[in-house]
């Protein structure tokens, strides 16, 4: 699991009957050094999300085969898929 910003939405136009009941986002996945600025520089990607994420949301989001392991047995055709959306990220201060 990842942590990324919301930075957009994808609409369908006529989307496939297992793609109803969501949203998919275009996240921006965060580095380490990018949480503290709370911006990345990573290719944004296409992410499946039930939560309601806003744009801007820091969330946490998940790729690949355990993207789609949520919609067992049914088969959705996700490869990242947001898992929970961040409220607040507390890092340790570095010694100087």
């Amino acid at each position: 699991m990842r942590l990324g910003k919301t930075i957009g939405i994808v609409t369908l136009v006529e989307p496939h009957p297992a793609m109803r009941g969501a949203a998919l986002r275009v996240v921006v996945p965060l580095a380490g050094g990018d949480l503290a600025r709370g911006d990345g520089d990573a290719e944004p990607l296409v992410a499946w999300d039930d939560l309601g994420a806003g744009d801007g949301q820091i969330v946490a989001f998940s790729e690949g085969g355990e993207a789609a392991q949520p919609f067992r047995p049914v088969d959705k055709p996700v490869d990242a898929y947001i898992a929970a959306l961040i409220d607040h990220i507390e890092l340790p201060s570095r010694p100087s």
